[in-house]
């Protein structure tokens, strides 16, 4: 059985991604159907902490926006095997309290103990890709910690999907 593997075609570089579908698989079924969808086209890293993470998946881009297709936010999947030990890990963002997941998501550029228990963490990037990742984490920011010119998801590209029940819903722009 696979567990998953997306490719985000970003503007800076492709960033590979293994997902832990039977882990979090809320969280993977939700990522999955959005970019089926092509939600996360052309959406930009809205937010890049250095030495943290950067944050994307606003289609407002101003980090307020995200929706989940449960229709409302979801719930975290914490799993005591996964930790955020180190650099490329995937995991939902919410709004600093349980429970509020939608299409947001956060890639570690370095361990992040702080975050664990609090974010479902639901894949890793692969391979070199994760270098892309990194020299998001280094562009330059403003004091808010939003990229002056910023990265964008061109499309993802679903190389493996576990969940052979997904049909996408039909969205009108």
């Amino acid at each position: 059985p696979t567990h998953g593997r997306v490719v985000l075609e970003t503007t800076a570089g492709d960033i590979e991604i293994e997902l832990w579908s039977k882990e979090t698989p809320k969280a993977c079924r939700n990522f999955i159907t959005l970019a089926l969808e092509g939600y996360y086209d052309g959406v930009i890293f809205h937010r890049i902490v250095p030495g943290f993470l950067v944050q994307t998946g606003d289609k407002t881009g101003t980090g307020a926006g995200g929706e989940s297709i449960y229709g409302e936010p979801f719930e975290d999947e914490i799993h005591p095997r996964l930790r955020f030990a180190h650099r490329g890990l995937v995991a939902m963002a919410n709004n600093g309290t349980k429970n509020t997941n939608d299409s947001q998501f956060v890639i570690t550029l370095d361990r992040a103990d702080e975050l664990h228990g609090k974010h479902t963490l639901f894949g890793r990037c692969v391979g070199d890709t994760v270098y892309n990742v990194m020299k998001i984490g280094e562009m330059e920011t403003d004091k808010n910690e939003r990229p002056l010119y910023p990265p964008k998801i061109r499309r993802v590209r679903v190389v493996d999907n576990p969940f052979d029940d997904i049909v996408p819903r039909i969205t009108a722009e």
